[in-house]
């Protein structure tokens, strides 16, 4: 579901319009989708219904669609702080990103949500990610939080 090659640090971007398209997009290159046009929408959609701005600088965004075809985690850094509507009025500097299959979106997803939530109220997580200085850091930080939950 995650790998380093998912993990994209340190890029810059105007604002969450910008970090939508770069996630859609990466989703077709990792053949995570075969139509980064639909992930795009789905991005959007879910962000209407309400922020996946968390806090602390962290984000939650979110895509089911039938356009997915396997669960998937994708992980932006940004250089910049981005405006997201968080809960607490921050700017987000870290996005934790699911993609999940129509057939999936009520267990695969629901879980998954959960448990990234869980480890986000968690404060040597958040440390442990903010310290991360490599995708394989990141990757292996998340894969042990993901199995231990």
């Amino acid at each position: 579901m995650i790998s380093k090659d998912h993990i994209f640090l340190e890029r810059t971007f105007a604002d969450q319009e910008e970090v939508f398209q770069f996630l859609a997009d990466k989703t077709e290159e990792l053949a995570i989708t075969d139509s980064s046009a639909a992930v795009l929408e789905a991005l959007k959609i879910r962000e209407s219904e309400g922020t996946t701005g968390m806090m602390d600088g962290f984000a939650i965004p979110h895509a089911k669609s039938a356009a997915i075809t396997k669960p998937s985690i994708i992980i932006t850094t940004f250089t910049e702080g981005i405006y997201w509507d968080s809960l607490d009025g921050e700017l987000i500097f870290y996005a934790i990103a699911l993609f999940i299959p129509d057939g999936e979106a009520g267990t695969t997803h629901l879980q998954l949500l959960s448990k990234i939530a869980r480890m986000l109220m968690k404060q040597e997580f958040k440390e442990a990610f903010k310290a991360a200085k490599t995708p394989e850091d990141l990757n292996e930080l998340l894969t042990n939080y993901l199995d231990g939950e």
